[in-house]
């Protein structure tokens, strides 16, 4: 049993009641239902919200809305404790899966595929949890730097003996294309990295998360371009 969980809370600091702006014609958090609805491989999909207008557009597509505590709905909540939460309600309502896979809303742009890769890579690998990559622009070895109280810049690597990016280890973004996982893991862990980690690597023009107005301009424009092909 592979059950699918979209979460949204109603706040954004970044852009104000994102997870329900229309994005190509429909609210953002219906581009995330519709895939997982849609995926053969889902057999069932929830949506945890604290918002009323969030859980409306849920139950407009049939899905069943997990009512999110406030206290897990703040700007400071750890997401952890939001996906503990909603697979007890899972448990006790519908008993135990097992596996959990996460949508965050604010990435449209991932495909079917993606989704099911991390599923079979969890399996396959037998790991706690897989998540989706994509390959940095920037490199934490090479060309990031942090400031310090007296305004002078310092190297965030240890290490100076690097003068090429083609030099630096390869560094990857973790995304919000699609997380995979043991449920009973999520459970008992405080740290999704803590345990046996696997990753799918996703191309950057699927990987784009939106936080702010700019990225959701860009998955706008990311968007058009596919439907365009």
């Amino acid at each position: 049993m592979v059950n699918c969980f979209i979460f949204a809370r109603g706040g954004s600091k970044g852009l104000p009641k994102k997870n329900i702006k229309m994005f190509h014609g429909s609210p953002l958090i219906s581009h995330s239902i519709q895939l997982a609805k849609s995926a053969s491989f889902i057999d069932r999909v929830f949506v945890s919200t604290d918002c009323q207008e969030i859980a409306q557009v849920a139950s407009s597509h049939s899905v069943e809305v997990i009512q999110r505590p406030k206290e897990l709905a703040t700007d400071s909540s750890s997401e952890i404790l939001s996906w503990k939460h909603a697979i007890q309600y899972v448990y006790n309502n519908y008993g135990v899966f097992d596996y959990f896979i996460s949508l965050p809303a604010t990435s449209p742009l991932r495909v079917e595929s993606d989704v099911e890769a991390c599923l079979n890579k969890l399996k396959n690998e037998q790991s706690d949890i897989c998540i989706a990559v994509t390959e940095s622009s920037h490199n934490p070895r090479f060309n990031m730097v942090s400031m310090q109280d007296d305004q002078k810049i310092q190297l965030l690597s240890d290490s100076n003996s690097i003068t090429r990016r083609q030099d630096a280890s390869v560094a990857y973004n973790i995304t919000t294309v699609a997380y995979a996982a043991l449920p009973e893991y999520i459970l008992k862990t405080s740290n999704l990295l803590d345990g046996e980690v696997s990753a799918v690597k996703i191309p950057k023009n699927r990987a784009v998360d939106i936080d702010d107005i700019d990225d959701f301009r860009f998955a706008e424009h990311l968007f058009q371009q596919t439907k365009s092909v």
